[in-house]
């Protein structure tokens, strides 16, 4: 295979280390300059950042964002300073800008965010960059059929991380033979050496047992790094690893390879003599050309997608939003080519399996790894080359917060569905029930969080989370309930439905989802004993329509009852209070689940956990008791 490999030219291999030593005389200086960041993980990853910018990847200096260009994502976030310094080397910076790392009127951070164009993911919790760079790779293979390639620079460190493991299993089940991942192994951490230190072979037998074509390479040496990404782009049918041995704080006497470096700036007495050290085996003042892109990618559009019909389904006819979730995505699926869906081995409980029977070429199972899936969701969705959502249910995207975390400082536009919310699933039991996903989501900056309560509603939540910036999170119901909206009705983000309403009305009461609906038969039987309610589904829990609320409530004597299928804390109670405290006269009383629930039937669970409809009736009776 090697036998078609022209080595560069002498002259080309001593300007790639030359290369080298300028990116760690950039990131010796800047880190000074900031008085922080990571000098030492910079060095160890010098030649690989060299021979990926100035050699192996194809890209236009100029636009760095161009859907043309090869991917690269620094997972080892912490080394960002190496990466502006290929940019500035690349022209797309200017040098004086280096020396504002991490000040606040400059977007060179401390670890990469896409406030740069050439950032696609924000990095910096580790073991993240790999899932992200395969959801690039999917889609470069499989959605764009294009020639970019896509590269992650990974820690040693990080690889303790599972989502790595998630990732690289990931990516040979799906033979992305356009996707390299280069581990930086220079044996330390940040407070100790890492658990294999220098066994590169170690990680080789890992990388090859998870499926990968595997090489080891001195990550110093820049024709061996050349020759392992140039056979990496022959392979066909499988992702490539390239394990570099590397050396921690590389060309930095008495720093080098020792404990107790990582994470601080050069003494500002021994700067100068670092610097002059590391220029004084530089050889030449070649300016290295880099390739263009081969440019097919195609011209896409995601934008401003509209319903095509009325949702086709009539008042009071039943069905689980859980399904209602899956038809509308098939059905968005049919406006835009573009719409991909992911699930967690799921489907047939989420209906995700419904869009994979109406376009199976754009369905991405991801199996039990939800933190890769929310990764691979961010991929798939950077540079704008899908509208992808991701579902499973709602009780394990906690264990993917973090990386959710990370799509949100990541300015990324996914859309993520968690449907057995609460109490109402029944006799699976208190492991499969959500009840804490809304508190979570309603910290994520720029989320929206979609609580549909019927069929109507939820696809209405799905056309409008396909067109909204930011992170959407649908929460979908396991239970059958009917059809409260007219085919004709409009939903808009931040605008609640004030279902039922009479001059009489003397509480408000808000629910959502199945409570909701508890809240409806509570309202039939209270006024069968004359005691009449304002009920109210407030469809989006974040933006909460605050007006309707505090004007509903001021026309009913000024109480609230909230009742959720969801703990108590962060959830919608709490989310109406926050939004009536500054008005005077305003309570408000939240029913929620208090304690670990258990399996049961749905009705029961309701009602022994206090958000049945009974439990709703004596609170509006306790109200005027009150």
């Amino acid at each position: 295979m090697a036998s078609n490999y022209l080595k560069p030219e002498e002259k080309s291999l001593q300007a790639l280390r030359d290369t080298a030593n300028r990116l760690r005389i950039h990131s010796i200086r800047a880190t000074c300059a900031s008085n922080s960041g990571h000098p030492t993980s910079c060095c160890s990853a010098a030649e690989i950042m060299s021979v990926l910018f100035f050699h192996t990847m194809r890209y236009k200096p100029s636009e760095p964002g161009d859907p043309s260009n090869d991917r690269f994502v620094l997972s080892k976030g912490h080394a960002a300073p190496v990466l502006y310094a290929a940019w500035a080397e690349a022209g797309y910076i200017k040098e004086p800008e280096l020396l504002k790392l991490r000040k606040i009127d400059s977007d060179l951070e401390g670890h990469p965010t896409p406030r740069l164009p050439f950032v696609d993911v924000a990095t910096g919790s580790l073991g993240q960059g790999l899932g992200a760079a395969c959801g690039m790779a999917y889609t470069g293979k499989c959605f764009d059929k294009a020639s970019y390639r896509v590269y992650c620079l990974l820690g040693d460190g990080e690889s303790s991380e599972g989502s790595v493991w998630e990732a690289l299993a990931f990516g040979s089940l799906y033979q992305l033979d356009n996707l390299v991942a280069i581990f930086d192994v220079n044996r330390l951490g940040q407070s100790e050496a890492a658990p294999l230190r220098h066994d590169v072979d170690v990680y080789q037998k890992r990388c090859e047992a998870f499926g990968w074509n595997t090489y080891v390479v001195d990550g110093h040496d820049v024709e061996e790094l050349c020759r392992a990404l140039w056979q990496a782009s022959q392979v066909k049918g499988k992702p490539t690893a390239i394990v570099a041995k590397t050396f921690k704080g590389r060309g930095i006497a008495g720093v080098e390879d020792a404990d107790n470096w990582h994470g601080k700036p050069m003494p500002k007495d021994r700067v100068d003599s670092i610097i002059q050290t590391l220029q004084s085996q530089i050889q030449t003042n070649k300016v290295l050309s880099i390739q263009s892109p081969t440019e097919d990618v195609p011209l896409i559009s995601i934008t401003d997608i509209k319903i095509p019909s009325p949702p086709a389904y009539k008042i009071g006819e039943k069905m689980a939003t859980r399904k209602a979730y899956g038809l509308s995505l098939a059905k968005l699926g049919n406006v835009n080519t573009h719409v991909v869906a992911l699930d967690g081995d799921t489907k047939n409980s989420t209906f995700a399996e419904i869009f994979k029977q109406a376009h199976p070429d754009r369905y991405i199972e991801c199996y039990i790894a939800e933190q890769n899936m929310v990764s691979v969701a961010l991929g798939c969705a950077a540079r704008n080359r899908t509208i992808a959502f991701a579902s499973t249910f709602a009780a394990f995207f906690t264990r993917a917060f973090d990386h959710i975390r990370m799509a949100a400082i990541s300015q990324s536009n996914i859309n993520l569905c968690g449907s057995h919310c609460g109490v109402s699933i029944g006799e699976d039991g208190p492991s499969q029930m959500a009840l804490e996903d809304i508190a979570m989501f309603r910290t994520i900056p720029g989320c929206t969080v979609f609580y549909p309560s019927d069929a109507v509603s939820t696809e209405h939540a799905v056309f409008l989370a396909a067109n909204t910036k930011g992170i959407c999170f649908i929460r979908t119901s396991r239970p059958e309930t009917p059809i409260l909206y007219s085919p004709e009705e409009k939903f808009k983000i931040g605008y609640a439905k004030v279902v039922r309403k009479s001059d009489a009305d003397r509480v408000v009461v808000i629910g959502a989802g199945v409570t909701l609906h508890e809240a409806l038969t509570a309202a039939d039987e209270l006024a069968k004993q004359g005691i009449h309610i304002r009920v109210i589904d407030p469809f989006t829990i974040k933006p909460l329509d605050a007006d309707t609320i505090i004007s509903n409530a001021r026309a009913t004597g000024g109480r609230i009852i909230t009742v959720e299928d969801h703990y108590k804390e962060g959830g919608i109670g709490e989310a109406v209070a926050a939004a009536v405290s500054g008005e005077p006269g305003i309570l408000v009383q939240s029913l929620a689940v208090s304690d670990v629930p258990r399996s049961g039937k749905p009705a029961e669970l309701l009602e022994l956990f206090g958000i049945g409809a009974k439990n709703i009736m004596a609170a509006v009776k306790s109200t005027f008791a009150n």
